[in-house]
């Protein structure tokens, strides 16, 4: 099986792709020869992207140095994507930054996060999305979200809100393609787990073994997409998917069993998390 968008035909648009986990999924789909337009702010990293995009096979290369945050600049991207290539078939809307932030603290961290990680999803769904619609072609539009926005663990509030908002935009979307006719759209939220990438390497050259590397992302990616996953929950080495299930379950049973916030790092709850982990499937 593989999903009907992901062939040589398609013109693919990655926001974030010039490196990590955008750069290869860009990397994937110029293997299939499709037409790929990168984006990132890295002038230099996307040189360095365009020239291994063509070598990998890519049958054309776009790239576009546009911050997402911009929806100006998005809309002038968008306009200069249809004129060059007629179109978007398959947007990943992947671009991210990550910096400490506090509940009580600075408003810059929540302004470059939620800017970036939120509304450029927001506004790269918004910007390309009519137009794919319009063109009544198979497509994907795929948003990278994160484990931190399902359950939004201590010391990075700003990442969690942003992640959490992408997680309710992108369920959202998927409800509303569903329920509308006359196109050919799929929409895929995509939770990556440790990936070693520039953004979580923090400071370190080589990968940790609890690391998945950005091309196994990418290749799960592709493979959940091709089951027709709308929820992409990836493992890495450390955390498999019954892990990951049940973290997200003790999560969801704060609210319905009315526990403290965040109770999995409470120190009262403690030993019943624990408990809860030994046991078998949520």
């Amino acid at each position: 099986m593989t999903h009907p968008a992901f062939t040589s035909d398609s013109v693919v648009t990655v926001t974030g792709g010039a490196s990590g986990i955008g750069r290869a999924v860009a990397l994937h789909f110029a293997g299939l020869g499709c037409r790929v337009v990168v984006v990132d702010r890295s002038v230099e990293a996307l040189a360095q992207t365009e020239d291994a995009l063509r070598g990998a096979g890519a049958a054309d290369v776009m790239t576009s140095a546009t911050d997402v945050s911009d929806r100006a600049a998005l809309e002038a991207l968008e306009a200069d994507v249809t004129q060059r290539f007629g179109g978007t078939d398959i947007l990943m809307n992947n671009a991210g930054v990550s910096e400490g932030s506090s509940t009580l603290g600075d408003k810059a961290p929540w302004d470059a996060m939620l800017g970036v990680n939120l509304w450029g999803i927001i506004n790269g769904t918004q910007v390309f999305g009519p137009g794919m619609v319009a063109r009544g072609r198979p497509g994907a539009i795929i948003n990278t979200g994160s484990k931190q926005g399902i359950t939004t663990p201590p010391g990075n509030p700003a990442y969690n809100v942003s992640k959490a908002g992408v997680k309710a935009f992108t369920e959202a979307l998927a409800h509303e393609l569903r329920n509308t006719e006359g196109h050919q759209l799929t929409a895929h939220l995509m939770i990556p787990g440790f990936v070693f990438t520039g953004m979580t390497a923090g400071g370190r050259r080589e990968k940790p073994d609890a690391a998945w590397t950005a091309e196994q992302t990418a290749a799960f990616m592709v493979e959940s997409i091709a089951r027709g996953d709308f929820y992409i929950l990836c493992p890495d080495n450390d955390v498999d998917r019954a892990t990951d299930e049940k973290r997200m379950a003790w999560a969801a049973g704060d609210i319905i069993k009315n526990r403290p916030a965040l109770s999995r790092w409470h120190p009262d709850w403690a030993e019943a998390f624990a408990n809860h982990m030994k046991q078998g499937k949520p």
